[in-house]
C-alpha cells in the first residue's frame, strides 16, 4: 500500500473533528491544532517549491535531449554524404563496428573515366569545371543507388563501385547488375550531351567502363584514427586496367563477368589484350542487354538498340527499309 504523505496532518484533522463533534476544544488543543496546521502549511509550501523546481529542471533537462538530438540527426545527415548508403546503414545499424576489420569475398568491382576530361577542363573557369563535374558525378551516382552498388570512392572525373559488399544479391545477379548499370550510365551521358554546349563543348563527353569479378579483400583500412572503406585485390586491379584499356564509350568486362551474366547480357569476344601489370587477358565488349524482342546495331563506336515490341507495323516497315538502304549504300561505299 502507498504511503500517504499527509497521513499526520489527516490524523490531525480527525482528532479535532472528534473534538467538536464531544463539545468542543480546550484552549490548549485549539493553540494545538494551530499549532500543527502550521506545520502542515510549511510542509505543503516546500513540497510544492520542490516539486516546481523538479519540473523546471525536467523541463530543461528536456530541452537539452530534444537540442542534443537535433544537432546528431544534423551530423549523421552531413556523415551520410561521406559514405555508401549501404555501409552508413550498416554502421548506424550496428551491425557493422569502425574498426580495422577485412574479409576475403568475391566482388564485382567497376571503375569508369571520363575520356580526355582533364585535357579539357584546363581551358575552363574553375566554377565551371566544379558545375561540370558534379553534374556528372550527380547522375551516374543516383543510377548507381538505384541499381544498388557501393561507391566506394570518386577519383576527379572518375569512378570506383562495386558489387558484393556490404550487400548482395548473389554472384550472378550482382555481375548482371553491374553491367546493365553501366549501359544506363552510357545513356544517361548520351541525353547530357545538349548541355555540355553551356560549357562550351563541341564534342559530348564519353566515358569508358571496366567490369571484372573476382576475389578481393573488403573492409576498413587505416589506421585507428582515420578508417577507409575500400576494397583490394587482384579483381580491383584487373577492373581499373580494363577501364584504362577500354574504347572511348565502350564497356570492357572479364570473361569471369560474362560468365555470370551471359544470359542478360551481349558482349563480343575479343582479341587477347595486354593490360599493365598484369599481361595478356581475355576481354569482352559489351554490346546490349538480350532481349528477345531487342535487336542492337553498331555504329562505329556507337551501339543503337531496338525494341522491336514497342515499335508498330508501320514502324517496323520503315525501320527495316531504312536497315536495307543503309546496307545498300555502306557496301557501295566499301566498294569504292
Amino acid at each position: 500500500m502507498e504511503k500517504d504523505i499527509f497521513g499526520q496532518e489527516t490524523k490531525i484533522l480527525a482528532a479535532a473533528k472528534k473534538t467538536i463533534d464531544e463539545g468542543g476544544a480546550s484552549p490548549e488543543t485549539y493553540s494545538d491544532l494551530v499549532s500543527q496546521y502550521g506545520k502542515l502549511l510549511r510542509t505543503t509550501k516546500k513540497i510544492i517549491k520542490l516539486s516546481d523546481k523538479n519540473e523546471q529542471r525536467l523541463n530543461e533537462l528536456k530541452q537539452e535531449a530534444q537540442e542534443t538530438n537535433t544537432q546528431l540527426e544534423g551530423m549523421s545527415s552531413q556523415l551520410s554524404k561521406f559514405l555508401s548508403p549501404q555501409l552508413y546503414n550498416s554502421i548506424f545499424s550496428g551491425s557493422r563496428a569502425g574498426t580495422r576489420v577485412t574479409r576475403r569475398k568475391k566482388l564485382t568491382v567497376f571503375f569508369s573515366d571520363l575520356c580526355g576530361f582533364t585535357n579539357f577542363v584546363e581551358s575552363m573557369e574553375s566554377e565551371d569545371v566544379t558545375n561540370l563535374l558534379n553534374l556528372y558525378l550527380e547522375t551516374m551516382t543516383t543510377i548507381a543507388l538505384d541499381y544498388g552498388a557501393t561507391i566506394d570512392k570518386y577519383i576527379g572525373d572518375g569512378i570506383m563501385l562495386f558489387f558484393g559488399d556490404p550487400e548482395t544479391k548473389g554472384l550472378k545477379e550482382d555481375a548482371t547488375s553491374c553491367v546493365k548499370m553501366g549501359l544506363d550510365m552510357l545513356k544517361e551521358l548520351d541525353d547530357l550531351s545538349d548541355q555540355w554546349v553551356n560549357y562550351g563543348m563541341k564534342e559530348p563527353l564519353q566515358m569508358r567502363i571496366g567490369i571484372d569479378t573476382g576475389f578481393a579483400t573488403v573492409g576498413n583500412f587505416g589506421s585507428e584514427s582515420r578508417l577507409d572503406y575500400t576494397a583490394i585485390g587482384s579483381a580491383v586491379n584487373r577492373a581499373s586496367r580494363l577501364e584504362t584499356a577500354a574504347d572511348h564509350g565502350t564497356i570492357f568486362i572479364s570473361e569471369d563477368t560474362y560468365n555470370l551474366c551471359k544470359d542478360s547480357i551481349d558482349a563480343i569476344e575479343l582479341e587477347p589484350i595486354h593490360l599493365k601489370g598484369i599481361g595478356v587477358f581475355r576481354a569482352r565488349k559489351v554490346v546490349g542487354t538480350i532481349d528477345s524482342s531487342a535487336i542492337s546495331v553498331s555504329l562505329g563506336k556507337r551501339n543503337l538498340s531496338l525494341v522491336l515490341d514497342r515499335l508498330s507495323d508501320a514502324d517496323l516497315k520503315i525501320t527495316r527499309e531504312s536497315l536495307i538502304q543503309a546496307l545498300r549504300e555502306l557496301d557501295e561505299y566499301s566498294g569504292k
